[in-house]
């Protein structure tokens, strides 16, 4: 099953008869900014709104759900404030969020409470992390499947940072990257990392897009080497991979100041080699033009050949053989933010 977060709500798409179905919206009066999975399988959803800020809802059916009272919050009376939930990500019992105004939080409870990473929030540089476009936000958290002591947190537009004590000290992780909006002042800020994801047999490499292209570690991150050889373009903003084959996803687009696929062309690019070259993945991709972007948490992969993209346009593109051949989910949902894969 598939959750799609929307501007109005939350659908979630089941594969049934070699067809598609779709249930929803639920919440339908809330932004879906990301999913979650709490201890136990419960589902989770951040949330948010012009009328009520940001929260976290929960359910056990995908239908009832309540909103969590002790989610990721700034103390009261301060200048920070929490626009949104952009990521919750999840190893073993242990829960965290990355939120705008930028921060991380954990939660050791199911997302009951949560208590604010204050190694990484109060680092010395703080007063001069500045916003990307998307605002100030910690959107990416990857946690080292064998060790939840060593995390790497990408911030737009700040940079990646690590730590390898479970949140006390970060070090900026973003040799080899050329910086986006370069600060006068502190030297390791100004990059604006869009996604990462890590190899889990080998923790030490990870790929990311960023808003300078498309980069890859094999050292956990102290450096990094452009890998765009095949693309039309180094910009974009999500980035995946197929565990079961190492196969890497990108969406190019055309430039940071046009934010739309080349020549009209709505394209996933694939790589089978870890990022060596790229290639257009497969066949039956739109044949019309389709000026949309995929936002940085709207493409996902379900470990089983599966990957799923949603577009600005609210169009839903599916392969089922690891990008051999694609289709479109026969559906225009509201503008798509985040698709997760969610279980059968």
């Amino acid at each position: 099953m598939i959750g799609v977060g929307t501007e109005k709500g939350a659908f979630f798409i089941r594969s049934k008869g070699g067809g598609w179905v779709i249930e929803g919206p639920r919440l339908p009066g809330w932004r879906v900014t990301t999913f979650g999975t709490g201890p136990g399988g419960a589902h989770l959803l951040a949330t948010g709104s012009n009328w009520f800020g940001a929260a976290i809802h929960t359910s056990d059916d995908l239908v009832s759900w309540r909103q969590i009272v002790d989610g990721p919050k700034w103390p009261d009376g301060g200048e920070r404030r929490l626009n949104s939930v952009w990521t919750i990500e999840s190893q073993g019992d242990v829960l965290f969020a990355g939120v705008d105004e930028a921060g991380l939080f954990r939660s050791d409870d199911g997302g009951e409470s949560w208590e604010p990473i204050d190694g990484l929030n109060e680092l010395p540089s703080r007063d001069r992390w500045h916003p990307g476009f998307g605002g100030l936000a910690a959107h990416r958290v990857v946690v080292d499947p064998t060790d939840v002591r060593r995390i790497w947190v990408g911030i737009s537009a700040v940079g990646a940072f690590r730590t390898t004590d479970g949140g006390a000290s970060w070090v900026s992780v973003n040799d080899g990257v050329p910086k986006t909006a370069a600060d006068d002042e502190v030297d390791d800020i100004g990059f604006c990392v869009h996604s990462l994801v890590i190899d889990p047999d080998d923790s030490d490499k990870l790929w990311r897009q960023d808003h300078q292209g498309v980069f890859r570690t094999s050292d956990g991150g102290d450096h990094w080497e452009r890998i765009e050889d095949g693309l039309p373009a180094g910009f974009g903003f999500p980035l995946v991979r197929d565990p079961g084959t190492g196969n890497l996803f990108v969406v190019p687009q055309q430039s940071d100041e046009h934010r739309l696929p080349v020549d009209g062309r709505f394209r996933v690019y694939r790589s089978t080699d870890g990022g060596d070259s790229w290639h257009e993945s497969g066949t039956g991709q739109p044949d019309h033009p389709l000026y949309a972007g995929v936002l940085r948490d709207a493409m996902a992969v379900d470990g089983r050949g599966g990957v799923f993209v949603g577009s600005t346009a609210g169009t839903l593109h599916a392969s089922r053989d690891a990008g051999d051949t694609w289709g479109t989910i026969p559906a225009v949902l509201p503008r798509i933010l985040s698709v997760k894969v969610m279980g059968a």
